[in-house]
């Protein structure tokens, strides 16, 4: 589910992949491993740990220019050498890198066990390259069965024929000792995209690892395979041998921008990034003085917005808190049912589709195999859905055709922050566009356009003054439970919250509707307990400061995010100030200060800040 990379040249194998791995760390992994064809043979070396840890094991002057390499992230098997990638067969003469998990993985290894193959790890890749093996060889068993019977010394054969028995998700790239040049990817279900150089070729599951080489990709779609030589690449389907024509694309330059400057880590410089990432996302497409908004790529004219019926927003994790915020939003000003849905759980519920509705996929990477398989879900049951992406033509926004880019620009922490911030101004543009085709007035909508302009203004003014987080850091360490609340749009932002500090601190959260804390989570308050509140001046205050003091009365201790001036901050031991606007917008402003406690709490416990424990940054399986 973590990095792959591939190079084939005349450059020096080694260096490219060790570089391609290192821009791929922010993913988050465990393990990481090479292999290299040097005079011959499959030279491989893996380690537990960092990239660097293997980097000072290798030899990067070692003469092989073609091989494959991968950070892992554990699914199948524990975090141990043997599990590491890159896998080879028995003879060694196969090496293959791998992400996604492979269903029917027990049939395979029973069936190739009996054949006498000898496994060396408990990987489910393992089978796979194995597989390829035996059916590469020929061999009694596998060879003569009934889906390509002749493949016998033809690697893309043995491959294609490997892969017709597989069940689940894979990327992966396949390298042969006795095919020198040769890399064979194949993608169902896990990113893949080809970067095109001149006399060189690379491979990458992530372009970011591409760009210092080349701005020339192809992206791979499901169910293609692409045979990759020095020349360039070649793609057909897996279940159909014909060669086909590889769409050319070029990537943006941002994408190469991925420097911590003076910051001490890149979570901290992309919360300090959030107000003109927010300005990027709205730049151009808030019109004010028709109190309107444009996004262009949803491409739907005011009567197709008039015939929406239902709008759905469909995130995992951080897009989810996004999509919450935005469907709250969305309902309120276009007065359309809108409903935020999970995606590892949508897909699988039997929803309904309104063909009359409009969906969004909402994801940061756009790679996130829940949302994607809800994309098609949705697809085969005659729904629209457009993407809310910031990776610019990852799977998500090809699936999709249509959408809007947050133009977030590189995030590479692991603990999504200024994603969060630009996912839900996107939302609130499109909230300001249909609700201006139904019953906003030009009055209303001119108000709302110049509030969310404002916005980046407001965030550049808290960040420049946060309060005392730090009085509230001294509390993680010992907390055995900290608990978020929230009511209304706050109630997002109290999940987003929980969210990272459980991410990037290690300290165990639960986030509640303020009025649902009675119905169960007050049982677990003792004397210390830490509450975060997020009460901004809004309609409901009242009611979360009565929830407040129902928590305060049983001794724990409370930090409140709220509105300046406001006067409840006399309830709080710790009272953490977000400068006035209106409700519509203070999700924008309380979760700075939930964010930067995350950070400097992790900081604090002597975290990974920007790459947790086994989190990823993209989770391509599901």
């Amino acid at each position: 589910m973590c990095g792959i990379v591939g190079y084939v040249g005349a450059k020096k194998a080694t260096p490219i992949l060790i570089e391609g791995l290192k821009r791929l760390e922010y993913r988050g992994y465990d393990s990481a491993g090479v292999a290299v064809l040097d005079d011959g043979a499959l030279k491989v070396e893996k380690r537990v740990g960092r990239v660097r840890e293997l980097s000072s094991a290798l030899d990067l002057q070692q003469a092989g220019n073609f091989g494959i390499a991968h950070t892992r992230w554990a699914t199948h098997g524990g975090v141990t050498q043997p599990n590491a990638h890159p896998h080879l067969d028995e003879n060694q003469r196969i090496a293959i890198v791998h992400n996604g998990i492979i269903e029917n993985m027990s049939a395979l290894k029973g069936r190739l066990e009996g054949l006498g193959v000898k496994f060396r790890s408990e990987t489910d890749t393992e089978v796979i390259v194995h597989l390829i093996s035996w059916l590469y060889d020929g061999l009694p068993g596998m060879a003569g069965d009934s889906i390509s019977p002749d493949v016998a010394g033809d690697p893309v054969a043995a491959v294609r024929a490997a892969v017709g028995r597989l069940r689940g998700t894979w990327g992966l790239a396949v390298m042969f000792a006795d095919h020198p040049g040769l890399i064979v990817a194949v993608r169902n279900g896990s990113p893949l995209v080809v970067g095109l150089g001149d006399g060189e070729t690379f491979l990458a599951s992530d372009q970011h690892a591409l760009v210092p080489y080349t701005r020339r990709v192809v992206y791979l779609e499901d169910g293609e395979l692409a045979v990759i030589t020095r020349e360039g690449v070649q793609t057909s389907n897996v279940d159909d041998p014909a060669a086909k024509s590889p769409e050319i694309k070029l990537l943006e330059e941002e994408w190469g921008v991925a420097e911590r400057g003076d910051y001490p880590h890149f979570m901290l410089k992309e919360i300090h990034e959030q107000p003109e990432a927010i300005r990027q996302c709205i730049r151009g497409r808030v019109v004010a003085e028709e109190g309107s908004a444009r996004v262009g790529g949803l491409d739907l004219s005011p009567r197709e917005l008039v015939e929406i019926n239902r709008v759905g927003l469909i995130g995992c994790g951080t897009s989810y808190h996004a999509a919450e915020v935005g469907s709250l939003v969305i309902e309120q000003l276009s007065r359309l049912p809108s409903t935020a849905y999970i995606g590892s759980e949508f897909r699988y519920r039997n929803t309904s589709v309104d063909p009359h509705g409009l969906y969004f996929a909402v994801s940061q990477s756009g790679e996130t195999a829940d949302t994607l398989g809800c994309v098609k879900e949705i697809q085969l049951k005659g729904g629209r859905i457009m993407g809310v992406v910031n990776v610019v033509g990852s799977s998500i926004a090809r699936a999709c055709g249509r959408g809007v880019y947050i133009h977030s620009g590189p995030e590479m922490a692991v603990a999504s922050t200024k994603a969060f911030s630009n996912m839900v101004a996107a939302l609130y543009l499109f909230a300001l566009q249909i609700g201006r085709t139904r019953n906003m007035s030009p009055h209303q909508g001119r108000q709302f356009a110049e509030g969310l302009l404002g916005v980046p203004d407001l965030v550049e003014r808290y960040l420049a003054n946060p309060g005392p987080i730090d009085e509230v850091v001294r509390w993680m360490p010992d907390a055995k439970l900290a608990l978020f609340l929230g009511r209304g749009l706050s109630m997002p932002v109290a999940r987003e919250g929980a969210l990272k500090l459980m991410e990037v601190a290690y300290v165990p959260c639960l986030a509640y509707p303020s009025g649902e804390m009675k119905h169960g989570p007050i049982a677990l308050l003792e004397e210390g307990t830490p509450v975060i509140v997020v009460a901004p001046d809004d309609a409901l205050k009242d009611k979360t400061v009565s929830n407040l003091q129902e928590c305060r009365a049983r001794g724990a201790r409370i930090c409140l995010v709220h509105t300046e001036g406001d006067d409840i901050a006399e309830y709080a031991d710790v009272s953490i100030p977000v400068p006035r606007c209106e409700e519509w917008f203070s999700p924008f402003l309380t979760v700075l200060p939930l964010q930067l406690l995350a950070y400097k709490a992790g900081l604090a416990m002597g975290r990974d800040i920007d790459r947790p424990r086994n989190l990823a940054k993209s989770v391509t399986v599901e």
